[in-house]
């Protein structure tokens, strides 16, 4: 019996493609994964749920983030260079699942320490990869938390 407290993962995607979002939330469903997935469509929102503000005053702090780097308005090259300008911020690990097959977006990436770059269209295979990911991290952060 393990000694840790089993805790869902707080897991911030933001992506502004419905079938994305939708084939996201089957993988976690399909893996039975104990997570709350939180959707930010655009980059302005996802800094102001990062940031707590306006009408993410009270949200939880992800423990992960899944990051499409085309996004409307503020894009995710903007984000994830905000997330490591961020002492507090660049602590949480980011995915980034990308469209762009840009190299420079794939060094540039890299160069702010992404976790794992994962290029779209992202199959259900794909997913599963970032799944098992996620599920080693929510292993590891279980044994990190102090028994009750």
């Amino acid at each position: 019996m393990s000694s840790a407290r089993a805790v869902p993962i707080e897991i911030l995607l933001v992506e502004d493609d419905p079938g994305d979002v939708l084939i996201t939330r089957e993988a976690f469903a399909e893996n039975k994964l104990r997570n709350r997935l939180t959707v930010c469509t655009d980059g302005a929102e996802a800094l102001r749920l990062l940031r707590r503000t306006g009408e993410h005053t009270t949200a939880a702090r992800p423990d992960i983030i899944l990051l499409d780097l085309n996004l409307p308005g503020v894009d995710g090259r903007v984000v994830l260079e905000t997330i490591h300008a961020d002492p507090d911020l660049r602590r949480i690990p980011v995915v980034v699942l990308t469209s762009s097959t840009v190299e420079e977006d794939f060094l540039r990436s890299h160069a702010l320490q992404v976790d794992d770059y994962i290029p779209k269209p992202v199959d259900f295979a794909g997913l599963m990869h970032v799944v098992s990911r996620i599920e080693a991290f929510q292993i590891s952060v279980e044994r990190e938390l102090p028994t009750r």
